[in-house]
């Protein structure tokens, strides 16, 4: 049987998302793209200008992921001003090792701010396997990133350490912006922890948990969760019967020739009680 080729390739992902790396030369930049999966690297404008891209699993949705990198030189303020404007999210890096390249993150806030105002920033302290050498305070960097309305990150590329964290941060920060959130958290992938609670509380009562061999912790969780849960559907059986129990009467209003009262509610006329 021939396949039907008029029917357009299924998509490999259901978001597409564009984020800038900006930050000094030197920060890391590339070392961070480089622990990213996919690995095919583009370079279709300038040798100083490339983009990567990759695929996250987000709450049960595939976020794909268009990462362009600059140079970090001077001479590419120009690329940097067009690629912020559609750019959706945006990642500051710095080196914890490099006092100066904290310092000037403000020159990189400033052009972001200027040409994508409001998207959604990251402030990155790259290289912290090189803790040693620090530079940089972690506490100085959360001041500054809360100033600025920046979630923060340390990462380290060698150790594959918050590098996919701070990319699935930064999406989330930008599908909430873009009103997206409410089409993916029906679909959110429920956690193992309560996957579980579903399951034991589906087959027992809130009484009989007590008598389950499980650590104290858990079955204080169990309690919780099997008293959440009651509390929601005794809410929804409560507000269904209360619709369901209104009842329709009619009203019937004396005619007669010689009766003086007049009412409001017309003859035959249906109220709600």
């Amino acid at each position: 049987m021939a396949e039907d080729t008029s029917r357009p390739p299924q998509k490999q992902y259901d978001y597409l998302l564009k984020f800038l790396l900006v930050g000094d030369s030197d920060v890391g930049k590339q070392e961070i793209l480089s622990e990213l999966d996919d690995g095919s690297s583009e370079s279709p404008f300038c040798s100083g200008n490339a983009y990567k891209t990759t695929t996250i699993l987000l709450d049960g949705k595939r976020v794909k992921l268009q990462l362009w990198d600059t140079s970090g030189q001077g001479r590419f303020c120009t690329i940097i001003r067009s690629y912020s404007r559609g750019a959706q999210g945006v990642l500051l890096v710095y080196d914890i090792t490099n006092r100066w390249s904290f310092d000037g993150l403000d020159r990189w806030l400033k052009e972001v701010d200027e040409h994508a105002p409001g998207v959604p920033k990251v402030l990155i302290g790259n290289r912290l396997h090189l803790a040693f050498k620090r530079e940089v305070g972690e506490r100085d960097a959360e001041v500054y990133a809360n100033k600025h309305s920046m979630a923060f990150f340390e990462v380290s590329p060698l150790c594959n350490f918050n590098v996919v964290e701070s990319f699935c941060e930064l999406s989330r920060m930008a599908l909430q912006r873009n009103g997206m959130e409410r089409l993916w958290r029906s679909n959110k992938v429920l956690s193992l922890q309560e996957l579980c609670c579903r399951a034991i509380v589906a087959r027992t009562t809130v009484y009989s948990i007590e008598q389950l061999p499980l650590p104290p912790i858990v079955k204080s969780h169990l309690k919780s969760y099997a008293l959440t849960t009651s509390n929601t559907q005794l809410r929804y059986t409560h507000s269904q019967r209360k619709s369901t129990s209104r009842k329709l009467r009619f009203i019937s209003t004396p005619t007669s020739p010689g009766s003086n009262n007049r009412s409001c509610v017309p003859r035959n006329s249906c109220t709600i009680s």
